[in-house]
């Protein structure tokens, strides 16, 4: 018997529970939900949902304004906005039974049902007279509202302008700090110190993407400076290993007599040995300690590796060696130390500067972007005193919040939410409902500063802040068993390797047939490949004719030429090209993936990548425009006849050429 069958796949409060249940718990817009739900689960359904129940509700009084509901790109928000109007518009439209029937799927008893239908069909007619819709919007546009609303001081007390440009693409904003950063260190020359010795050691570009890894999480970094969390990051060495308290350096340790005497004994040791290479490493160790060189005497113990030489056991007094290694040892442990919380220090310093300078740069231009406006929304949504003069601006008391793909949430937009919902408990008022829904194992906005761990503590909130409930289902509707298997298989091998944690195994509904297919594995050269070639790489090349190929780059065109010629039988075969989806972990193997696929005359398209100006069509219609204004443009006019608006042929095209040079 199957999970689903027995009701396994679906928890309350960590007790298991039928599906009508779960839903219906799901669906109560009087609860505050947190669920956790697996894909096919009906997700976005449950919110909808729970919007529609939220409007039927004729004992609060709703206006839809007052519900808000939150998602985290505009097409979400338009697809959930979209979904919404046609249910109620096929609501207005659907008989009595099916009225009932799509009641009791959300929760409701049959006889509850059979009241409220009547109202479920004039929904769409009150809330289209009500004139102010449901509030479905992405993180950035509510913050952006509440920005709208700000007070002069609290713009003034951010260092924002009071009149200001939104940039949703800080890209320009980014590339135009740099050149200020680095006329900032000529000017700075402590600053530029620190500058060249994080390049000296670790490399300009290490360095450009730690400080670039700094910009992109700036209000973070600053809330944290401002704790002092960034400068305790890293303890000093002498912090973490007391045996060094009070020394500058590490190695000034080596300097006082105890420790030098062991270092000297350990010399005088192996110099005694009858193997010339054990002498040579004492004779070495000896000159190091006369020239107080501590780099060239911990070489003469210890591996590259920081690891004690092997010396024979049968060496007289080798306990001294032994002792002299675990000294050097340690003060290599403290260097390191010392080298990490000197980098971290230098490029901390270095951050506060490309930040104050990144934010002059859009206070002078009158700029202000997303990390601006979450950060202005923690400050408003934080404060209890603002954050009910803000609900008042708007004009909008908000009795029920959802959230659709909360695994997406970062940790700045939690805070500012969680901080706004506590003031509510706090004083004493009513919090509004609250639903979460979302899956951990789908975050994909991790290089957006999302955080899946802030799931967890949402969860944490909702049962323990709220006294709401949570809820967790792990059945899909639609993926075929077979999908399924190995997505199980998949998650258990990496729960039981602690990458991942909390996962259950997952059933379906789907009886489809599935198949989970792989196509074999293209071999990487080996290291007598590699040897092999290295004659062929050292020849002259002619770098105008003979392009260069990088065993990584052949490696991953193989494998996108042997994807896409599958795909090509495929197709042949009868499968619609709209049932094909390619996915790759970098975006960079789909362009290749495109290229392969072009090759054999096969159209893609990655809409993820492809801004609607430079969509091919679109492309191809500015062209013949600009053809036809301007018909000198020989260029933009052979982009239009080649185009699928044409379809004319290379040949033809070379043939139209001649004519026009023989007019």
């Amino acid at each position: 018997m199957s999970a689903f069958a027995n009701g396994l796949a679906y928890e309350h409060n960590g007790e298991r529970v039928s599906s009508a249940a779960f839903y219906a718990i799901a669906c109560d817009p009087r609860r505050s939900v947190a669920v956790e739900a697996c894909a096919g689960a009906g997700k976005t359904w449950m919110l909808v949902s729970r919007i529609v129940r939220a409007l039927l509700d004729a004992s609060s009084n709703l206006q839809p304004h007052e519900i808000l509901a939150i998602t985290f790109t505009k097409k979400a928000a338009g697809e959930m906005r979209q979904r919404l109007t046609e249910w109620l518009a096929a609501f207005a439209r659907a008989t009595p039974e099916e009225l009932e029937q799509e009641l009791v799927q959300r929760g409701l008893t049959p006889a509850h049902a059979r009241l409220r239908a009547p109202a479920l069909r004039n929904l769409y007619a009150s809330v289209l007279a009500s004139g102010r819709p449901v509030q479905i919007r992405t993180f950035h546009s509510w913050f952006a509202a509440l920005l709208g609303t700000a007070p002069l001081a609290i713009l003034q007390s951010l260092g924002l302008p009071a009149r200001y440009e939104l940039l949703e693409d800080d890209a320009q904003a980014v590339s135009a700090v740099w050149p200020r950063f680095y006329k900032a260190l000529t000017d700075l020359p402590e600053a530029q110190q620190d500058y060249f010795a994080a390049v000296a050691a670790h490399g300009r570009f290490q360095t450009e993407k730690a400080l670039t890894a700094a910009l992109a999480r700036r209000v973070e970094f600053a809330l944290a400076d401002a704790r002092g969390v960034v400068d305790g990051s890293v303890p000093r060495f002498d912090a973490l290993l007391p045996d060094f308290a009070g020394l500058q350096e590490p190695e000034d340790l080596l300097a006082q007599s105890a420790q030098r005497g062991q270092l000297q004994a350990a010399a005088q040791a192996l110099g005694r040995a009858s193997a010339p290479t054990f002498a040579a490493k004492g004779a070495e160790l000896e000159q190091a300690l006369t020239q107080g060189d501590m780099q060239a005497a911990g070489a003469a113990l210890l591996t590259q590796k920081g690891e004690p030489r092997k010396f024979s056991d049968k060496l007289a007094d080798i306990a001294q060696v032994r002792a002299a290694q675990e000294l050097l040892a340690r003060v290599a442990l403290a260097r390191s130390q010392h080298d990490a919380w000197q980098h971290q220090q230098r490029l901390a310093r270095l951050a506060r500067i490309l930040c104050a300078e990144f934010a002059a740069l859009k206070f002078e231009r009158g700029w202000i972007d997303m990390n601006d406006v979450e950060r202005a929304a923690l400050v408003m949504l934080s404060s209890p005193v603002l954050s009910g003069w803000v609900q008042e601006r708007l004009d909008a008391h908000i009795k029920h919040l959802l959230i659709d793909e909360f695994q997406d949430t970062n940790p700045l937009q939690w805070q500012a939410l969680s901080n706004w919902l506590s003031g509510y408990a706090g004083a004493g008022g009513q919090a509004p409902s609250v639903f979460i829904v979302g899956d951990p194992k789908q975050s994909i906005y991790r290089f957006r500063r999302a955080e899946p761990q802030v799931f967890r503590a949402a969860q944490e909130f909702v049962v323990d802040g709220l006294g709401g409930d949570r809820l967790s289902c792990d059945h899909t509707r639609r993926n075929a068993p077979q999908v399924l298997a190995a997505v199980n298989q998949v998650m258990a091998v990496a729960q039981d390797g602690g990458e991942y944690e909390g996962f259950r195994a997952h059933s379906t509904e789907s009886s489809e047939m599935g198949a989970v297919l792989k196509l074999p594995p293209i071999p990487r050269p080996g290291r007598g490949e590699a040897t092999a070639q290295d004659d062929e790489i050292l020849t002259w090349r002619d770098s105008l004719t003979t392009p260069r190929e990088l065993p990584e780059e052949t490696l991953r065109t193989l494998e996108c030429r042997q994807a896409a010629q599958w795909l090509a039988q495929q197709l042949q075969a009868g499968l619609p090209p709209k049932d094909i989806m390619v996915l790759a972990r970098k975006r960079d193997r789909l362009a290749v993936m495109q290229e392969e696929l072009r090759a054999l005359h096969i159209p893609s398209q990655q809409p993820e990548k492809t801004d609607l100006g430079e969509a091919p069509e679109v492309r191809d219609i500015v062209a013949l425009l600009d053809a036809l204004v301007s018909p000198s443009h020989d260029l933009s006019l052979a982009q239009a006849l080649k185009s699928p608006l044409f379809g004319v042929s290379d040949a033809e095209l070379v043939q139209i050429a001649l004519l026009q040079r023989q007019s």
